[in-house]
């Protein structure tokens, strides 16, 4: 971000024109602010204003020929250089990281590293991104549900509750779940065949499902948390961006985990394996005698195949039925295929929003059924186009609640974390789907029930009061279901 601060001896310095290098290296938004600068500094008409220091995060390359060190090591010298040619002392950088150079630097110090970069191939500097201020908790997703106000008007952080992941494992390494110890239960296994670990996950998707449940953690003092966006650059390519935060939390915080493994490295399980895990789950709560398992999240299913069960009667979708009548909440991705193709003898093929589109498990009638919408704008944008619609086979309203499920931020593990990160460090990537706007309702209902106790065991009961006090977004029902989760609102309903 910029700051007006002016820099000490900045009197010989000239502005630099955009060049093509500039575009290349430098990120369009960070560039629109030197040429706004560059623009000001003209009008100004010999005033001579102060220039501005930048913030900015320079992304070096990992092919540099002695790897990702030796170009950050000879960017520092190319700093000193670019200050010296532009005529100025103010300007400071951070090497503490492998992969990235953070600096404060002047604009046309900017223009000048990008220069002297480019004068002599191989570049050492891949990208120059600006150091965006970024807020706290899964990027502005928890505040969208309330979860945040929640958290402090009532304390609710999903203390002494426990919820099962049916996924593709957690990673028992991130640092996201260690400060809370949100992994001590015993609980944890896998169920596939390949038996690798519950608390390994090769793919990464459940330990991004999980980081949105609970867990979380705070930078070192003088440090910060590295998550990766993805943007759009000024070629129109899609690129992962650095963005550099405080501190990031799950919505329930305090809430304790148990991994239960059904899907191998490549998200890929069985059916058996899930009904093996509810089963399970079945076995460690005594059949509803003794709640050590409140709830289970499954951000995972299949196409719903009318030909084989009526609606709802798959043995999936029976069991999850029978274990949410033992008092378990069970909350279910409503799946991503609500949207396709369809063709007309009058019209080329269009892309098109799909009913009847609800995946299996979501079909299970006292599942939570949660579909996907924008992360912090939902309002404006209304249901993802991606995000499973109902009505079900047997014509009855499908998903139950929708919730932020577009580019969240949580923990980077596995597959997921090198397709989104490369070689890069980082503790969060941002992905999207139904998979992400379910755990966003798990997590608020063990908030909710970590401050409204009495509901533990009355998983029916819990469905009844999100669906009835859910935000209304104005859209079909068969695509909203009965709206925004409102962790807020259902606290205060009773």
């Amino acid at each position: 971000m910029a700051s007006d601060k002016p820099p000490e001896d900045t009197k010989n310095v000239k502005s630099f024109q955009p060049r093509v290098l500039d575009k290349t290296v430098i990120a369009l938004p960070l560039l629109r602010n030197l040429e706004a600068e560059d623009k000001a500094r003209e009008e100004a008409k010999g005033k001579k204003p102060p220039f501005i220091i930048y913030e900015v995060i320079i992304d070096v390359h990992i092919d540099f020929p002695g790897g990702r060190l030796k170009a950050r090591d000879f960017v520092v010298e190319l700093i000193e250089k670019a200050k010296k040619n532009a005529g100025t002392t103010v300007g400071e950088s951070e090497t503490d990281h492998k992969q990235y150079l953070f600096a404060r630097l002047t604009g046309p110090v900017i223009r000048e590293l990008v220069r002297l970069d480019g004068t002599k191939p191989p570049r050492a500097i891949y990208r120059i991104w600006p150091d965006f201020d970024v807020s706290a908790s899964i990027n502005k997703s928890v505040a969208t549900i309330k979860a945040d106000a929640a958290r402090t008007s009532f304390g609710a952080t999903g203390e002494d509750i426990t919820w099962a992941v049916l996924d593709t494992g957690i990673s028992g390494q991130h640092p996201h779940f260690k400060g809370f110890k949100n992994l001590d239960s015993g609980l944890h296994k896998d169920f596939t065949a390949e038996n690798t670990g519950p608390l390994v996950d090769e793919n990464g998707h459940g330990t991004h499902v999980a980081g949105i449940i609970a867990g979380g953690q705070k930078a070192a003092k003088g440090k910060k948390l590295i998550a990766m966006e993805v943007h759009r650059d000024e070629n129109d390519d899609v690129k992962a961006v650095p963005i550099l935060v405080d501190e990031m939390s799950g919505v329930a915080p305090k809430c304790k985990l148990v991994s239960l493994k059904v899907l191998n490295e490549k998200g890929k399980g069985k059916v058996r394996y899930m009904l093996n895990a509810l089963a399970y789950v079945q076995e460690q709560n005594g059949n509803g005698v003794r709640l050590q398992i409140h709830g289970i999240n499954m951000s995972l299913g299949h196409t719903f195949e009318p030909e084989w069960f009526a609606c709802g009667q798959s043995p999936l979708c029976v069991e999850i039925d029978r274990l949410v009548k033992s008092g378990v909440v069970v909350v279910v991705a409503a799946g991503n295929t609500g949207y396709g193709f369809f063709e007309s003898s009058t019209a080329a093929s269009s892309g098109v929003g799909m009913d009847v589109t609800i995946n299996d498990p979501g079909n299970a009638d006292l599942a939570i059924t949660v579909g996907s919408t924008h992360r912090f704008m939902p309002h404006l944008y209304g249901v993802s186009y991606f995000s499973s619609k109902g009505p079900t086979g047997d014509g009855r309203l499908k998903p139950d609640l929708v919730a932020p499920g577009e580019k969240i931020l949580s923990c980077a593990a596995g597959q997921l974390k090198k397709e989104n990160a490369g070689d890069k460090k980082c503790d969060y990537v941002e992905t999207s789907g139904t998979s992400m706007a379910a755990p966003h309702v798990s997590g608020a209902i063990a908030a909710f029930l970590s401050v409204r106790r009495e509901f533990i065991g009355k998983a029916e009961r819990v469905k009844e009061i999100f669906v009835s006090t859910a935000t209304d977004l104005k859209r079909e029902r068969y695509f909203q279901g009965a709206g925004l989760l409102d962790l807020m609102r259902a606290i205060q309903s009773v």
